[in-house]
């Protein structure tokens, strides 16, 4: 039941995303079909550019990454992306196809290779809204095949999604030592299940305790063992769950982070939330605004932590993000009143008059304050 409400959810997100069919004409293979999902806003916001998810066996991926996508997005769980889906329905066994002996890409598998990052890539970047950060998404034998992709110096891809990789040989050897020696930020899920293909399991499970017992530079690393679940219906479980490891900052503060992160800090809590959305437009080339979730969160820490210095600077996040509401006000007159500058704090929340209302915060609430601050002077 819980799976039919999390399908017609994704249903239903899906259908009002911009989705449509694409031919590719390739040097290397001829026309290819693909399906490409455009974010909800993308038309309006028309200077953003967005992550791109390229998925491989898109005949039958592409419509729940889609919708997950959308989904996750319009709860602000993830940033929209744009999502690319290649049909290989009838050209799977050529696009895979691997040498007998040292079972890398020769053939027809070596131009599917050169097709993903000389031509479909290129296409995606020319023709569409694309920025710096691209996943790449397989399963069974199509998440074999995206390791390929990470064994150059510089990764075309900067997070690997793959889904009961059915290994061919040497595969499962080459990442333990490859994934350890990679120095730029890359993002590494895999996932089996109980029921899973036998062959498959035994394999990820051992290569699962390999990279456990690897000290990584730059990789950020999840593997997940569905209970009750086989080779197919594993996909619906660990699409949200890897995607919710490659975009995990971009969420909202959770009530676990606050607490066992916010709430430890011997620094500042506004310095964390400031380095939270810094890393968020480094990795993902995303300038997002801070949420009021965030706001309220890091308010909450410095309330805590009687940390009342730290106000003076996240009224200054404020008036950046919120310059036309009081929230910057209310912030300022927090740290005025901490710091025992009544004064300065009446002003600051007479003065938020003539700003707009956010988050619950009235004016009224405002002159309130500052009138509670006068009543406490005279007496």
């Amino acid at each position: 039941m819980r799976l039919f409400f999390l399908l017609s959810l994704i249903f239903t997100a899906s259908t009002t995303a911009q989705t449509q069919y694409e031919f590719i004409d390739s040097e290397r293979l001829g026309n290819r079909a693909l399906k490409i999902q455009l974010p909800r806003n993308y038309q309006e916001n028309s200077a953003q550019f967005y992550p791109l998810i390229v998925v491989l066996d898109g005949d039958y991926l592409f419509e729940t990454i889609a919708g997950t996508t959308d989904y996750m997005a319009y709860w602000d769980d993830m940033p929209e992306t744009i999502v690319v889906g290649i049909n290989q329905d009838s050209t799977r066994n050529e696009d895979l196809f691997l040498s007998d002996e040292d079972h890398f890409p020769i053939d027809s598998g070596a131009k599917f290779y050169e097709f993903l990052g000389a031509e479909l890539v290129p296409y995606m970047v020319e023709k569409y809204r694309v920025g710096r950060f691209k996943v790449v998404v397989g399963h069974g034998e199509t998440a074999n095949f995206i390791n390929f992709m990470s064994f150059v110096k510089k990764p075309l891809f900067q997070a690997y999604i793959a889904m009961s990789p059915t290994f061919s040989p040497f595969m499962s050897e080459n990442l333990s030592k490859r994934l350890p020696e990679i120095n730029t930020a890359l993002f590494y899920y895999m996932a089996t299940a109980a029921e899973d293909f036998k062959d498959n399991r035994k394999t990820i499970l051992n290569l699962n305790q390999k990279l456990n017992a690897q000290e990584f530079k730059a990789i950020l690393y999840k593997f997940d063992d569905f209970e009750a679940q086989n080779h197919y219906s594993l996909v619906s479980s660990a699409i949200p769950s890897a995607l919710e490891h490659v975009f995990g900052i971009y969420q909202p503060i959770s009530r676990s982070e606050y607490k066992t992160k916010m709430l430890t800090l011997e620094s500042s809590a506004v310095d964390y939330l400031s380095e939270k959305y810094d890393r968020i437009d480094k990795l993902f080339g995303i300038e997002k605004q801070i949420i009021l979730n965030d706001f309220r969160a890091t308010a909450a820490a410095l309330n805590k932590n009687e940390n009342f210095s730290y106000y003076k600077d996240l009224a200054k996040l404020a008036r950046k993000h919120y310059p036309e509401s009081l929230l910057s006000n209310f912030y300022l007159g927090r740290f005025y009143e901490g710091s025992g500058q009544r004064r300065k704090a009446i002003k600051a929340y007479q003065e938020a008059f003539v700003y707009d209302e956010i988050d619950g915060i009235s004016k009224e609430d405002m002159l309130d304050k500052a009138e509670r601050l006068k009543a406490e002077s005279e007496n």
